[in-house]
């Protein structure tokens, strides 16, 4: 059944609809706040934290989708230009390293101006595009911190995605 198939109103609260989302996918989710709600997606590399708030002063749906990193202080010039490299093959989103609290994220806007609303489809696709960069990009992140390759060698291995049959 597609997402839109389900009964969602046109009025319902975004994070609502990122609920009825979680639900259908059978995610781990927690709904923290009115405005606010976390969840757990498992993929190929990692299972990946992904948090999603709705800002109405913004008109915002605001994604972080994050996963645990703990390089050593001497790679982190080449994984910072490991992560400008992927920057620059991403369309939507963008990740950044905190380093505070050891997390790689990926992060991610839908501004919703003028009362637009976030439709199922749209969320899943804001979702899952978090979770297919992090999965193609994971990677090349492990082989500059870990296997000390340089970042253009290591970005080889962030191929995109393939489209087609075989």
């Amino acid at each position: 059944m597609a997402l839109s198939e389900h009964d969602l109103a046109d009025d319902l609260h975004p994070i609502d609809v990122v609920e009825s989302i979680a639900t259908h996918h059978a995610w781990d989710f927690d709904r923290i706040a009115d405005d606010q709600i976390a969840m757990a997606v498992e993929g190929q590399w990692r299972t990946y934290s992904i948090t999603l708030a709705w800002s109405g002063n913004d008109e915002t749906l605001r994604l972080i989708c994050t996963f645990e990193m703990e390089p050593p202080a001497e790679r982190m010039g080449e994984l910072y230009e490991c992560l400008n490299r992927a920057n620059d093959l991403c369309w939507a989103g963008a990740f950044t390293f905190w380093g505070e609290q050891r997390l790689m994220v990926f992060r991610y806007g839908l501004v919703l101006a003028g009362g637009q609303i976030a439709g199922a489809e749209q969320v899943d696709c804001l979702i899952n595009a978090a979770v297919m960069a992090c999965e193609r990009f994971y990677p090349a992140f492990q082989l500059v911190a870990w296997a000390d390759r340089p970042p253009v060698e290591a970005m080889k291995v962030a191929m995109t995605e393939a489209y087609g049959r075989a």
